[in-house]
């Protein structure tokens, strides 16, 4: 070998080096790098027997027997919002949803900001609200302590609050069923087969809003879940 040859090795050596050094920085980086978020936005529809909810103007058989009843206020908190993928999951800080569907269009919408962007699995959340925050006198997320989904007369909040009427041959009866202890907080799963992986995907660092059509919530189902049957007649639970 050349004097001139051997001339070029540690300068080769030094490249080589160099660019070994560059692909490691740039591994690095890519695993520090924290994944892009995206903004999700959950829909609830309000349903009644799997028919859309009319609020103040639908009339429903009644399924305890004689008449028909109006809803004219449905109210209830979830909570603990999260999303769960095989790479870990997404948990909303100060989770308390008050869900209600008298106001704009009739759809609720719960507002996820800053989720890694991921394949997510499922959604979870609680109906109603957990031991903790409903033995405290805390105001977190839409948790009010002097707010009408309070109880009056001791701590804790009404998780399902269903008001309206029962038109019978004998006149008009009121509906009021307002549920809310320990026992009757539940918790759901709702899949996401339905959800495009791909939303999720991409090196974009901008935020995307992704619409999860999670379908409806049945008041019937709701109330039932947690412990009323409304074939029962009026009351105050």
């Amino acid at each position: 070998m050349s004097a001139r040859g051997r001339s070029r090795l540690p300068v080769l050596g030094a490249v080589l080096l160099a660019a070994i050094a560059a692909v490691a920085a740039g591994a690095l980086y890519l695993a520090l790098r924290p994944d892009p978020e995206v903004r999700v936005t959950v829909r609830v529809h309000p349903l009644l027997g799997g028919q859309p909810l009319a609020l103040g103007t639908g009339r429903y058989s009644n399924p305890g027997g004689e008449g028909t009843f109006t809803i004219r206020d449905f109210q209830f908190f979830i909570s603990n919002v999260r999303l769960v993928s095989g790479h870990g999951e997404f948990r909303e800080a100060e989770s308390y949803h008050l869900v209600r569907f008298d106001e704009g269009d009739g759809v609720f919408r719960v507002e996820l900001g800053a989720v890694p962007r991921r394949a997510y699995d499922r959604l979870e959340f609680g109906i109603g609200v957990d031991s903790a925050a409903n033995n405290s006198i805390e105001a977190v997320g839409d948790l009010d302590p002097n707010g009408r989904m309070a109880w009056g007369w001791e701590i804790g909040y009404k998780f399902v609050l269903v008001e309206g009427g029962l038109e019978r041959a004998d006149g008009l009866v009121p509906l009021v069923y307002h549920v809310g202890f320990d026992e009757n907080y539940v918790e759901r799963s709702v899949p996401l087969d339905a959800l495009d992986p791909s939303a999720f995907d991409g090196d974009s660092e901008e935020d995307l809003e992704v619409h999860l059509a999670i379908g409806a919530v049945d008041a019937s189902r709701v109330v039932d879940e947690i412990g009323v049957d409304p074939a029962a007649g009026p009351g105050v639970l």
